[in-house]
């Protein structure tokens, strides 16, 4: 009985996220529900003592990281960067390769710290006027975006400023340049197994005759169409009087390269701990300490987003400054939904940890023997259920992170490993459909998931197998 609550409250949780309820609202209700069918006097103090508790401890750690990424992806945006972006992608790659055009886009963007969902929003446009221009069919847009930003660009590729890549450093000690190497390899598996399987789709298709305007019209007929699009595409994706190619890569450049200078110096500049007393501070009433360890990759990031936006700021100044009231205030309201909905899922997985069911789901997962299989497992089943890559990891290490450390430890593999893992397995089975980043995709590009979620899960069960691939690299290897 105990193991059905559990369940109960996790499918509950996904069909809410898959309605399009707020998870904010329904996490807690939720979390408490469970509680309510197993100890009805516990509840509040369940919701005082360990979901407000996580929920806060989350949005203490990582909601800057959130609102500086939101910020500046919507000064990418406004600076006119990422279109200048794409056009010279477009025009040194060529538009017969449309997808890889796409990809490599989205992939800079991401890997930039540009935030997923600007992503989306930033690329379709210019999107739409490449399919149609090379009569590529609108349905396979998705996957190709989906690859550029919701993968190896989100959780593999070392250094990347996602959330994804932030949160295990807490856990495990580590920072975002954890496995370096096996990081690389799997990106490259899934960037290439991926452009392979866009490109097999893309001629597919096109072999039927199939061209840019069947989905056009497929989606105008359509009783139940997904929302209009919410970007047009430009008529000419080669507009004058955009920066500098070089000048619009300089920023996401700059954020890559702090972010390694600073995951190196900071430890330098603090030692392994850091007290604040009131020599330093008077009005202290008690010293302050930290472990520099469990926050120098969140730190690292902090500081490297911050000075790009400051160096966006410096070189387009005038376009910014039309719209950055009003654009910065989109970027904070999306940044405090974003990270709100996370920390609703921390919490929840807090609670969940603590009831008497997941114990048995706990030994259920222990009976897969590899410390590394196991985590994976693990956190994309959490990550499948929520519908969301950092939700689900969120959840796992909430509850878990200590079984995956020992479990590690006993088996002698780095800590950098697991945090690869867990990274990588946040961002396989996430992209279900009941995922908000599918839904915004879907939305934006005015398809429906009948038209082109094939294609993401497609994308989705690449992700999955690189998760695994990685691991079997590292066993045969030792590469870190």
């Amino acid at each position: 009985m105990s193991f059905l609550i559990v369940l109960a409250a996790l499918v509950f949780l996904m069909l809410a996220a898959y309605r399009g309820y707020s998870v904010i609202l329904f996490a807690p209700i939720a979390a408490l529900g469970a509680v309510l069918l197993t100890d009805p006097g516990a509840v509040a103090p369940v919701f005082s003592g360990i979901f407000m508790d996580k929920m806060v401890g989350f949005v203490k750690l990582y909601f800057p990281v959130f609102l500086l990424g939101a910020v500046f992806g919507k000064l990418i945006e406004l600076s006119g960067f990422s279109e200048s972006i794409v056009v010279a992608a477009i025009k040194y790659i060529g538009r017969s390769r449309a997808n890889a055009v796409i990809v490599l886009v989205c992939a800079l963007l991401t890997y930039g710290g540009v935030s997923l969902f600007v992503v989306v929003f930033a690329v379709y446009p210019f999107a739409a006027e490449l399919y149609r221009q090379s009569n590529i069919p609108k349905r396979l847009m998705p996957g190709a975006i989906a690859l550029g930003a919701f993968s190896f660009t989100m959780d593999t590729l070392p250094g990347t400023p996602q959330i994804q890549n932030i949160i295990p450093t807490t856990f495990f000690k580590t920072t975002g340049w954890a496995a370096p190497s096996l990081g690389v390899i799997g990106s490259i598996a899934t960037l290439i197994a991926g452009l392979a399987f866009l490109e097999w789709r893309r001629r597919s298709a096109m072999a039927k005759g199939e061209g840019y305007e069947a989905a056009v019209q497929a989606a105008a007929s359509a009783p139940a169409a997904a929302p209009a699009a919410t970007g047009t595409a430009p008529s000419a994706a080669t507009r004058s009087g955009l920066p500098h190619p070089l000048l619009s890569l300089a920023p996401l450049v700059l954020v890559g390269v702090a972010n390694f200078a600073l995951t190196k110096m900071i430890p330098t500049w603090y030692g392994d701990n850091y007290a604040l007393t009131a020599d330093a501070l008077p009005g202290l009433h008690a010293p302050v300490s930290l472990t520099i360890k469990s926050v120098v990759g969140i730190w690292a990031v902090e500081g490297a987003l911050l000075l790009g936006i400051l160096l966006t700021i410096a070189t387009a100044f005038k376009r910014i400054n039309v719209s950055f009231a009003e654009g910065t205030k989109a970027a904070v309201g999306g940044a405090l939904l974003a990270a709100m909905n996370t920390a609703s899922e921390y919490g929840f997985g807090g609670v969940i940890a603590a009831l008497p069911g997941f114990l048995s789901v706990s030994q259920a997962l222990r009976s897969v023997p590899d410390p590394l299989v196991n985590a994976a497992v693990s956190v994309t089943s959490l990550a499948g259920i929520t519908g969301s890559a950092s939700g689900g990891m969120s959840i796992a290490l909430a509850a878990m992170s200590d079984q995956f450390i020992k479990a590690a430890d006993a088996a002698h593999i780095p800590l950098e490993v697991m945090h690869r893992v867990v990274a990588m397995a946040s961002g396989g089975m996430d992209t279900l459909p009941h995922n908000g980043a599918v839904i915004t995709l879907l939305a934006v590009t005015g398809l429906t998931h009948r038209q082109s979620y094939r294609d993401i899960f497609g994308i989705t069960i690449i992700k999955t197998l690189a998760v695994f691939f990685v691991i079997a690299v590292y066993y045969l290897t030792g590469l870190v």
